[in-house]
């Protein structure tokens, strides 16, 4: 689970800004918080981030997949850095490095990472292990220099692989590389269990629900007629992989970062068609994703998926991470930029009524949005310190501030009027003057 996530001098967030997902001492909603009893922890399973256009919200999605894509794709030797710093401040910081920190919980146990980069290198990663009350600095990299926890010392492939980590490159990412299982864990968090989707991804994992076999086939398709969406199942129709209309750079890095047994989904454009790519047995299998419904006769028909509204395509897109979400011992965690794009109110309410429905104290799993869905800034749906709001000041500078910090939101009040009355931030200062008559 992603206990905290800091940011800094990363595009509107020139200062630390920090989420958080520890539960305050609010009662509300408290049978369904994760409980961490080594840690005397409660860790939130949900978290939803309003805020007015151009306030941070896509630029917090958009530093998490950076720092993603840094951990476990790497970098190309000599290449730069994607950092994407803040602009508008003054001139003699704009060269200044962006800060990453992430607090984890991974099989019970806490891990820290932070790292400070530029687009040349690596000024400083730290790797911590939290026990209790005490911390071990598993290793800290400063001025290209390792210092590694006591026990680490002797660790000759450690110091090993240390000298062979590139300046643009995280040590973390390449000790793993070098098949060292020390800091392994932390990888395939990010790896393995940090979803991030976004409201054009072309290129996302996604579950085989398209295989009878699948555990959740029947219930993806159970779901799909009650959703309203004039779906009766969806089918996968057999495609050769050289025919998928995709660029050739596309098919090599199918070709190359496909692992067996995983599987993607990929949209491609411009006809809006989807087809799911897996990988068994060494092979690329293809599929073209399609729908059925229902006639009125009782039989069926087949429909592309171009067919289909954007609020059905939409669905499509998001049922597999709330299904993920709510399997049996899930450890999933999705982030969803503009999670109700192209749906209605009420559908989205449903999704989310139904995955905190099946959260409790040993649930795992976690969600974290953006939405401009007033509908959900509702207590009697979230607690308030699963709601926060991204605000960008007159200078450009974007902050995150959690519902709870307000003293005067109180569990009964009704914190959608205070929203939309400006008196929590987080909404546009619209300065257009009135249409000529």
């Amino acid at each position: 689970m992603l206990i905290r996530f800091s940011v800094e001098n990363w595009m509107s967030f020139q200062e630390k800004a920090t989420f958080s997902s520890i539960a305050s001492r609010e009662r509300q909603h408290g049978e369904r918080i994760p409980k961490i009893e080594k840690y005397k922890l409660g860790i939130l399973p949900i978290g939803a981030l309003y805020g007015g256009n151009a306030s941070g919200k896509t630029n917090l999605f958009k530093a998490l997949h950076f720092a993603k894509g840094l951990i476990i794709k790497g970098t190309q030797p000599y290449s730069l850095i994607a950092v994407d710093t803040f602009k508008l401040g003054k001139s003699q910081k704009l060269d200044q490095p962006s800060h990453f920190e992430f607090e984890l919980l991974i099989d019970e146990t806490i891990y820290a990472l932070s790292f400070s980069v530029n687009r040349k290198a690596i000024l400083e990663e730290k790797l911590v292990r939290i026990s209790g009350n005490k911390e071990k600095t598993l290793y800290h990299r400063i001025e290209g220099k390792p210092n590694f926890d006591r026990s680490l010392e002797k660790n000759q492939p450690l110091h090993f692989a240390f000298k062979g980590t590139r300046d643009n490159q995280l040590f973390l990412t390449n000790s793993v590389s070098q098949k060292i299982d020390e800091f392994k864990p932390v990888y395939e968090w990010f790896m393995e269990r940090l979803e991030l989707v976004a409201p054009d991804s072309r290129f996302e994992p996604f579950e085989q629900f398209l295989d009878e076999g699948h555990p959740l086939y029947a219930t993806m398709n159970k779901l799909l007629p009650q959703l309203d969406t004039g779906i009766s199942h969806l089918g996968g129709e057999a495609i050769l992989f050289e025919n998928l209309p995709l660029a050739e750079s596309m098919k090599m890095k199918l070709r190359e970062e496909l692992t067996e047994g995983s599987t993607v989904r990929i949209l491609a454009e411009p006809m809006n068609e989807r087809f799911i790519v897996t990988r068994k047995k060494g092979e690329l299998i293809a599929k073209k994703l399609v729908t059925y419904h229902l006639k009125a006769d009782g039989t069926e028909t087949k429909f592309e998926m171009r067919q289909e509204s954007d609020g059905s395509q939409r669905i499509i897109d998001l049922l597999p991470a709330f299904l993920e979400l709510s399997a049996d011992h899930s450890k999933k965690v999705f982030v969803i930029d503009e999670v109700d794009r192209s749906l209605h109110p009420l559908l989205i309410l449903r999704l989310l009524e139904d995955y905190l429905a099946k959260c409790s104290h040993k649930s795992r799993a976690q969600l974290l949005f953006t939405t401009h869905n007033v509908l959900l800034m509702d207590q009697d749906l979230f607690r308030r310190d699963e709601m926060w709001i991204a605000e960008r000041d007159v200078k450009g500078v974007s902050n995150l501030v959690s519902f709870s910090d307000y003293r005067d939101v109180r569990y009964d009040k009704d914190i959608r009027k205070s929203y939309l009355q400006g008196r929590l931030g987080g909404i546009p200062r619209i300065l257009l003057q009135p249409f000529p008559q």
